[in-house]
């Protein structure tokens, strides 16, 4: 290939000096051909094919390889055939005898002609984006998958995000309410990827049916919703590179807090803190920027959407009732009954009819059995004898003197101290921890061991009063001996004398 130098030389004695092709020919020793082409040329326009170079050995097996690489198309990309593979096959099965090189770069080319391109997007502002990611994290010194759900708002680049200990409906709304509480707004619209959280079905137009739950927050919220083409993260890639950027930049090293809260306060912290930073292509700040997006969000409703999931179950005849794989318990009064669950992020929350009748914390373990005591105690007060073996009561933490109260009252009445020591119990489900605990102790110091003295011993508590014990009824209370008062007592007194 002749040089841009030489190029110059021969245009300018041919155009500016007046040479004639075949004199710059002689004075410069090339070819006339090559001298009319430099004349058409101002650099060296490089080596051009005419035609396709020929593959003598490949082209009789090129529909093969490209039968080959559509049905992979159909196959999950672990799945599909390698170069080497494809190789492989041809020769062994097709009787291929060229190199692996000439299949190599035919493959690559191939590929690289139907990879998909994208068209650069402009984002208005007040448009959302929503999806989940995974990590892992130490809460409470477990080391534990976190799932956090993600807003990220692209024509500002501002996200929120928020860890949840599944990815479930419950966090899919409890993240939705958190985000628009922290904007301040909710967004005109919100593009998701084709989450079962949100879709229930796909129908043959395209069109989607949303599941009851994300039906409610939307009317709730009264945003649009948008749907991206199944298994394309491109058409989300905003909330896509957010769910990498929070992972890479929030969550490593893996944090360790105490709970979620104290984890969701840091995640918090940092989404804010992000916001002084000015991206790539960008003079403004994202907190700049954001104050678009946030002029053109909706108004909040008056009440934020309850962030729960819904469901109608019947109680067992052991007063549990199932909820995602575990089992809370109910008042026995309530077994065998249709109840209503609500499931939040921390809690559950049972009701029968318009009345809540029982709140548990969340469990996310499997076949987790999660009892509140009280809820039993009306029947074992009737079953005694399962008081001993009743799990509801085991790993019930109470003070010491309870303990105490049970061995003292077993001991003077037998099985009917159990049924009072039962009774003494059920206090809890109408006064204080504080308020009981302090009456048993009174009760020991007196003496007066016996339910009815220790609900006396709890109102006294309550209502600020001296107790009156019945020292007939309980025998053990010290007796103050008080004798009667003589005339001669008097007189001494009142002489300065002792009598």
């Amino acid at each position: 290939m002749y040089s841009v130098e030489l190029y110059a030389r021969v245009r300018r004695a041919c155009h500016v000096e007046g040479l004639s092709e075949r004199e710059a020919a002689r004075l410069f020793g090339i070819d006339r051909k090559t001298v009319s082409k430099i004349l058409k040329h101002s650099v060296p326009p490089g080596y051009r094919r005419s035609k396709p170079p020929a593959r003598p050995k490949l082209d009789p097996f090129i529909p093969i390889i490209d039968q080959i690489l559509e049905a992979d198309r159909a196959l999950p990309k672990k799945q599909r055939h390698t170069a080497q593979r494809i190789f492989e096959r041809l020769r062994d099965e097709y009787g291929f005898s060229g190199g692996i090189t000439i299949v190599t770069d035919y493959i690559r080319e191939k590929k690289r002609r139907t990879r998909e391109v994208f068209v650069p997007l402009s984002h208005p502002p007040g448009h959302a984006q929503v999806d989940f990611g995974e990590a892992l994290g130490e809460i409470g010194g477990v080391q534990r998958k976190l799932h956090y759900f993600a807003m990220a708002f692209p024509h500002s680049d501002a996200f929120f995000i928020k860890a949840y200990p599944a990815e479930t409906t419950e966090a899919f709304c409890d993240g939705h309410v958190s985000a628009f509480a922290f904007f301040g707004g909710v967004p005109l619209s919100i593009l998701y990827d084709n989450t079962t959280l949100a879709v229930a079905k796909i129908l043959g137009d395209g069109t989607r049916k949303r599941t009851r739950t994300f039906s409610e927050l939307q009317s709730h919220y009264l945003f649009e919703d948008r749907f991206g083409r199944p298994c394309k993260g491109n058409d989300k890639g905003n909330v896509e590179g957010v769910i990498g950027f929070g992972r890479r930049n929030f969550l490593v090293p893996m944090p360790r807090f105490e709970n979620f809260e104290a984890l969701n306060a840091s995640l918090e912290e940092q989404c804010l803190k992000r916001q002084d930073a000015v991206l790539r292509g960008h003079s403004e700040t994202i907190g700049e920027r954001l104050l678009r997006d946030l002029d053109a969000l909706m108004v909040l409703p008056p009440a934020p959407y309850d962030a729960c999931e819904k469901m109608s179950t019947r109680a067992t005849s052991i007063s549990m009732v199932r909820y995602r794989g575990n089992d809370y318990s109910v008042p026995v009064a309530y077994a065998h009954h249709e109840v209503q669950v609500r499931g939040y992020v921390g809690e559950v929350v049972i009701g029968a009819g318009t009345e809540v009748i029982a709140r548990h914390r969340r469990s996310y373990e499997k076949a987790d059995m999660v009892f509140d005591p009280l809820h039993f105690l009306p029947l074992l007060e009737q079953k005694i004898g399962a008081l001993d073996q009743a799990a509801p009561l085991q790993g019930w933490e109470l003070p010491e003197a309870f303990a105490t109260l049970r061995r003292l009252l077993e001991a003077r009445m037998g099985k009917a101290g159990k049924r009072e020591y039962v009774q003494v119990l059920r206090l809890f489900e109408t006064f204080e921890m504080d308020h009981v605990h302090g009456a048993v102790r009174q009760a020991l110091d007196l003496g007066a061991i016996g339910y009815d003295a220790i609900k006396h011993l709890v109102l006294c508590r309550v209502e600020r009063r001296p107790p009156r014990l019945d020292l007939d009824c309980y025998p053990y209370l010290p007796r103050a001996r008080v004798e009667t008062t003589r005339p001669s007592s008097y007189l001494s007194l009142m002489s300065g004398t002792a009598a």
